[in-house]
């Protein structure tokens, strides 16, 4: 595993993150995006992300971000607060290993400080890798849903995968990351 720096994005960031995101929109069913989101559109995701949860780069010593991971609502009812979605984007053909790996640990850290109990994760069925490197970080599968997307012509089914940090008979209160002094 090849260590990489790991910093908090910043809008300034989202022409770079765009450039990684934009060809699994192209390419792949591993998004469900049909177009590219614009500049402006990407640049306030991560702005949104952030008020509530991290949005975290993967940077090279020599100052090349090659991946980006952040969390977000599973749902937006107050009972679900605990409870998030994850996401992460290599760059591809990335040839530095374990840059995945080191933004979840980095993310799961943030979100325990958050109390944050669930990781949830939705794949395109299909997609092994991702399911083989959520099975490495100790998530499980527990949901299947048959074509619940059309991206390419085809029906794609959808797996659910959840990584619990914890279980407490009764949650702390979720810290949104903005108000984390870290997050300052």
């Amino acid at each position: 595993m090849t260590d990489v720096f790991i910093r908090m994005a910043k809008k300034e960031d989202a022409a770079v993150l765009l450039a990684i995101y934009a060809p699994y929109v192209e390419e792949t069913t591993i998004t469900f995006e049909y177009e590219v989101p614009t500049l402006v559109d990407f640049c306030q995701r991560i702005e949104t992300t952030l008020t509530r949860f991290p949005y975290l780069v993967a940077e090279t010593t020599a100052g090349e971000i090659v991946g980006y991971a952040y969390a977000g609502s599973y749902k937006g009812r107050v009972a679900y607060d605990w409870s998030v979605e994850t996401t992460v984007y290599v760059k591809k053909n990335c040839a530095i290993k374990g840059v995945g790996t080191q933004l979840y640990g980095a993310l799961e850290e943030v979100l325990k400080k958050q109390h944050v109990v669930n990781l949830l994760a939705c794949i395109t069925a299909g997609n092994d890798r991702s399911v083989k490197f959520h099975e490495k970080l100790g998530y499980q599968v527990i949901g299947s849903f048959p074509q619940l997307g059309f991206k390419f012509n085809q029906w794609c089914d959808v797996i659910w995968m959840q990584k619990m940090l914890h279980l407490p008979k009764k949650p702390k209160p979720f810290i949104p990351f903005s108000e984390l002094s870290e997050a300052r």
